[in-house]
């Protein structure tokens, strides 16, 4: 399995757009992350629909579209979520999880469920059959520029297990939080696929993209 980049869109450069998602087509980015902050479920507002719609418009790059927001289930329908897109939702955020994995599989997307640190596992007991992927927040989510709970990196290990041990082992694991380049390469033997590149690697301030990109494969190559 391919190990894969998604680019935090929160820390890109929103005067710069089309330059940058040039540049991830250039480099074969995999997807694009787009973090929908509702200031409810996380405190914090970031990405809206209108975002959303275009990057769809304007890339033919994937969508990874983080639904860190209160009853996703009845927004779903807000975004342009289509073949090839994943989509995560949380755990936490709504009483009718298979309710919501079904209709992001309906509408043609990978579903993930995503769960942050302190969430334990045995929330995806029930939700196996229903899900592509499991997103691990490695951070407490809200806000970019945060330390890694060190916890997490055996939680990805011990997601790793029990979908192999349930027939998943083509579900993938997506990380997010921190993902720096040393980190990366920790969350990568512990059985993380897709990895959500931020501030500390692919828009590190002293690396242009392209070389941040290349240095992100460098430490995640199998």
């Amino acid at each position: 399995m391919k190990n894969k980049i998604s680019p935090s869109m929160m820390c890109a450069d929103a005067l710069n757009l089309g330059s940058t998602l040039k540049e991830f087509e250039e480099n074969g980015i995999e997807y694009l992350h787009i973090d929908i902050m509702d200031g409810t479920f996380v405190p914090n507002f970031t990405l809206g629909t209108d975002y959303c719609k275009i990057l769809k418009n304007a890339t033919s790059i994937p969508l990874d579209i983080h639904l860190m927001i209160e009853k996703p289930e009845e927004r779903l329908d807000w975004f342009p979520i289509g073949e090839n897109d994943m989509v995560s939702v949380h755990a936490e955020s709504t009483k009718h999880l298979q309710k919501v994995l079904r209709a992001i599989k309906d509408k043609g997307a990978k579903a993930f469920a995503a769960l942050n640190p302190a969430t334990p596992i045995c929330f995806l007991e029930e939700v196996l059959d229903d899900i592509d992927g499991v997103l691990i927040m490695t951070v407490n989510p809200g806000f970019a520029g945060q330390k890694l709970v060190p916890q997490t990196l055996d939680k990805i290990t011990r997601v790793r297990k029990l979908l192999d041990e349930n027939g998943k082992k083509a579900s993938e694991i997506e990380v997010d939080g921190n993902v720096s380049f040393e980190n990366a390469e920790k969350m990568k033997k512990a059985g993380a696929d897709i990895f959500v590149a931020g501030t500390s690697s692919v828009f590190k301030k002293d690396l242009t993209l392209t070389n941040g990109i290349i240095k992100l494969r460098s430490f995640i190559a199998d």
